[in-house]
């Protein structure tokens, strides 16, 4: 299975393969997320490691359980070769009505067919008042006129 674009990335690629992983990301299906990955694709998610495709449903699913209203916005911070390296930012509430913001920093490493083989991402995020939320566009695709993390000073 081939997920283009493929490596080696230039500038307009790697700025396509992130929106299309944060397009994934933001449909909050799993199973839709985890087929951008090789099937024994290793990830390090904040302190959890897992490996494979039905561990990265698990994780998701778990976690999109949790991170209600999710609203994510990626952006390329470097690229080489088969790598591309993408900080980020995502807001979403929990169960009681807290609102989140969380930054991180991701490193994706990809297969020739443009499946990534490797996701190292390192997250951090704090409470923000409602009335502090920067994403407000309904579920799902980002809309291309809505500002990403440079244009919003994160």
């Amino acid at each position: 299975m081939s997920r283009p674009p493929l490596p080696p990335f230039t500038d307009a690629t790697a700025a396509e393969k992130a929106r299309l992983a944060e397009d994934a990301w933001n449909s909050r299906d799993p199973a839709r997320v985890a087929l951008a990955y090789t099937p024994d694709s290793q990830w390090r998610n904040r302190a959890e490691f897992v490996t494979g495709r039905d561990a990265i449903v698990a994780l998701l699913t778990r976690k999109w359980a949790r991170e209600l209203d999710y609203r994510l916005v990626k952006e390329v911070w470097a690229h080489a070769g088969n790598r591309i390296a993408v900080r980020f930012a995502y807001e979403y509430r929990d169960d009681s009505g807290t609102w989140f913001r969380a930054y991180g920093n991701e490193n994706w490493q990809f297969d020739a067919e443009g499946l990534m083989e490797r996701r190292i991402a390192s997250i951090n995020e704090h409470p923000i008042a409602a009335e502090d939320r920067a994403f407000h566009w309904p579920p799902g695709r980002r809309p291309d006129d809505h500002p990403g993390l440079s244009a919003l000073g994160f």
